[in-house]
């Protein structure tokens, strides 16, 4: 099974392990709760090399990326990073991938790591001879700093902290290193790539600055918080962005793979619909678990205990679709017994 170039680190800090995506990873260290807070309230620091990341570069490389992917990444320029999907023909979502432009004619691409080698394949089938596709995991290490602290950890380590979807070149221990203001709690933060051979002592760098580390626990509980969906549970090939209620990653008006399907289901509307979910008490409506929403039905995909509202929270798709605004009675079915729900607006806590 493959690991990370940080798992010496994790073994010191006593991580517990898991496999995620084929890899194994520290699901968690001191406790989700715990590495959860110090994210929303301070500053974590999560090892993310599992991720996929390819580089596309030279000419043909704007056109490329902007066939496979349904956003447009014409419409930001470089220093700038975009969230995006793969799509099938059918308007599927075959991965949803974050793409850093850090040139006119160089990008990185980011898929999830369960779908790296499906995507970079695509890229590779669709390239033209002058347009460069290259691997980058197994020769990067990956990390992502969060928290409302997080820019004076980063500016302490790597000299700069990245604005919000923007992208920076800079240099770690005499070598290069590329950070960008993304991530995947919903606070402020970057994730940095640098050489596979300098990931360690970037992850104790941070940890000496002040970053808690945390594993794949919290970054769970953290995103559904946000409602960001994660492949696999809330997106797969069967589910559309239109149906995700992820409608603004499309844009129109260029050419991509699935875009004659997601324009038949815009004008013939969805088969169902994504909904929001929120308990009382302690019980924890889990993947899989029936939902009732007024006359719809469906199940959830994702939920857990959140730890900033003290209480439950789900996603599920119910179909028929449900008017968003919506106040029909919502029931979740938690280990044989229905609980009742209330539907709600995206994230569940503020930005």
């Amino acid at each position: 099974m493959p690991q990370s170039p940080l798992h010496d680190v994790h073994v010191e800090l006593g991580a517990r392990f898991t496999d995620f995506g084929g890899w194994e990873m520290p699901v968690r260290y001191s406790g989700v709760i715990a590495e959860h807070q110090a994210v929303r309230k301070g500053v974590g620091v999560f090892d993310v090399s599992h991720l996929g990341r390819f580089l596309v570069e030279g000419p043909g490389a704007e056109e490329l990326v902007r066939y496979e992917l349904c956003n447009d990444i014409a419409k930001v320029g470089p220093g700038r990073a975009q969230y995006s999907m793969a799509l099938n023909e059918r308007g599927g979502v075959v991965d949803d991938v974050i793409v850093w432009r850090i040139g006119d004619a160089r990008f990185w691409v980011m898929p999830n790591g369960t779908n790296f080698d499906d995507i970079l394949d695509r890229f590779n089938a669709d390239r033209g001879p002058e347009t460069t596709v290259r691997a980058l995991r197994d020769a990067t290490a990956l990390v992502a700093v969060q928290g409302p602290e997080s820019p004076g950890v980063v500016e302490e380590v790597i000299g700069a902290m990245p604005g919000r979807f923007r992208v920076v070149e800079g240099r770690y221990r005499a070598d290069w290193c590329i950070g960008a203001g993304t991530g995947y709690t919903g606070e402020r933060g970057a994730e940095i790539a640098v050489p596979a051979e300098n990931g360690p002592d970037l992850m104790r760098d941070l940890i000496r600055a002040g970053a808690v580390p945390c594993a794949l626990g919290a970054r769970d509980t953290l995103r559904l918080e946000m409602g960001y969906p994660l492949w696999g549970q809330d997106l797969d090939e069967e589910t559309t962005p239109l149906e995700a209620d992820l409608g603004w990653v499309v844009a129109w008006d260029h050419d991509f793979v699935g875009r004659s399907a997601l324009l038949a289901q815009d004008d013939a509307g969805t088969r169902r619909s994504l909904v929001a979910l929120t308990t009382e008490g302690r019980a924890v409506p889990r993947r899989g678990y029936p939902v009732r929403v007024g006359e719809s039905t469906g199940t959830v995909t994702s939920g857990n205990f959140s730890p900033t509202l003290g209480h439950s929270i789900a996603l599920a798709y119910v179909s028929p679709p449900i008017d968003p605004t919506s106040d029909a009675a919502a029931e979740i079915e938690i280990r044989g017994m229905w609980h009742a729900a209330r539907t709600t607006s995206l994230p569940f806590i503020p930005r």
